[in-house]
């Protein structure tokens, strides 16, 4: 009786040792994971680096081109209606991207007389009763452009046409 009390106090411990072992590697690899913040220096020199190659120096030469320049005045005549959250009143120019796009479900918005790409998350059958023409109210908290793009790409968080919601985004599941 004596020694399979013993062998299982041993099995005991050989196993409990395993477990703790285990956990504290899966700890490191958490702390190895994390990435620290970069500071200003070192996202500064990143950049530095990034816009040295062919990528960069592509990028660089849109934003100094008509193309960007375009972009970006754009962007900035939305740029307090995007901060603020608040309604911007659209005309559908387009119910297609561009050829080649790949930013999902869209369309072709013309806001205080510039051109937008309007893009979604997802697909929502109400937008697909859209119409050339149609005018919408829509809010979003973010603008952003690509070289690959002739316009500002609006990511539409709320769309309403004739006082009918068509589309409001659905908030993150578990999490921020």
């Amino acid at each position: 009786m004596k020694k399979v009390t013993y062998a299982l106090i041993l099995l005991l411990v050989v196993v409990s040792g395993l477990v703790f072992a285990n956990r504290e590697i899966k700890n490191e690899d958490s702390k190895k994971l994390s990435p620290k913040a970069l500071t200003d220096a070192e996202r500064s020199a990143a950049r530095k680096q990034w816009e040295a190659t062919p990528a960069g120096i592509n990028f660089k030469k849109w934003e100094a081109s008509p193309k960007g320049k375009k972009v970006y005045a754009a962007e900035a005549k939305i740029r307090k209606h995007i901060k603020d959250y608040t309604n911007m009143e659209a005309v559908v120019t387009s119910l297609s991207l561009p050829p080649g796009s790949r930013l999902g479900f869209g369309v072709m918005a013309r806001i205080n007389g510039d051109d937008y790409i309007l893009r979604f998350d997802d697909e929502p059958q109400q937008l697909r009763s859209l119409k050339v023409n149609d005018k919408i109210i829509i809010r979003s908290h973010g603008v952003s452009h690509a070289p690959k793009y002739a316009y500002p790409i609006v990511s539409g968080e709320y769309a309403e046409r004739d006082s009918k919601v068509l589309y409001k985004h659905a908030p993150r599941k578990g999490g921020c």
